[in-house]
């Protein structure tokens, strides 16, 4: 009991590490390609391979401090007026975090004693989920705080009219963002976590 305790306080102190690297290191985490929209982040892959191996309580405690880094990024340093002004709400900069967390946890345990094909399947299903739930969660949590509110957000995020729906204009600016993440995290998720598994159950 005490060695697999003191493994996962192990691989839990790695993985913050990494994700401050992420969080704090330019272009490491977030990659900007547009200087007006909220930069594409690597975050996610450090999320969905730390909840995959350490299952979805964990992954969800992970997913919460990722919402709290975001919270105190937007209020410390911010890279754009778009990510100012969502993630300085504490349910957008917490919520999707928590639920990117757990989701990929919880595909892992679903498929954890199907076969082995099955479950690198289901390591490519826990990348997409990670990724696609945080940007569902933080379009939908946008287009219900910002509903009174939206043309402000809307002169910030550019080349929309000002009678476009918010939600439409978040689809199209957020959602590229999140296809993109939700690729390249489906991809290297199972490359990351099979010989992760693997090497962990050796060390049982």
């Amino acid at each position: 009991m005490q060695k697999t305790q003191t493994r996962n306080l192990a691989i839990t102190a790695l993985f913050v590490a990494l994700f401050l690297l992420q969080t704090f290191v330019p272009n490491i985490g977030y990659i900007r390609i547009l200087p007006a929209l909220p930069a594409i982040t690597t975050v996610p892959l450090t999320v969905a391979v730390y909840s995959l191996l350490m299952g979805p309580k964990a992954g969800t405690l992970f997913g919460l401090f990722w919402g709290l880094m975001r919270l105190f990024q937007a209020y410390t340093q911010p890279g754009d007026m778009v990510s100012l002004m969502l993630f300085q709400n504490v349910f957008i900069a917490i919520v999707p975090s928590v639920f990117a967390g757990l989701l990929p946890g919880l595909i892992g345990r679903i498929f954890a004693k199907k076969s082995t094909q099955a479950r690198e399947v289901s390591y490519v299903l826990a990348g997409a989920a990670t990724s696609l739930a945080n940007t569902i969660f933080v379009i939908l949590l946008t287009s219900l705080f910002f509903m009174d509110r939206s043309t402000q957000l809307l002169g910030y995020m550019g080349n929309f009219n000002q009678g476009t729906p918010l939600i439409l204009a978040l689809v199209i600016a957020l959602g590229m963002n999140g296809l993109i993440e939700a690729v390249f995290t489906a991809v290297l998720t199972p490359l990351i976590v099979t010989p992760l598994k693997k090497m962990l159950r050796r060390l049982q």
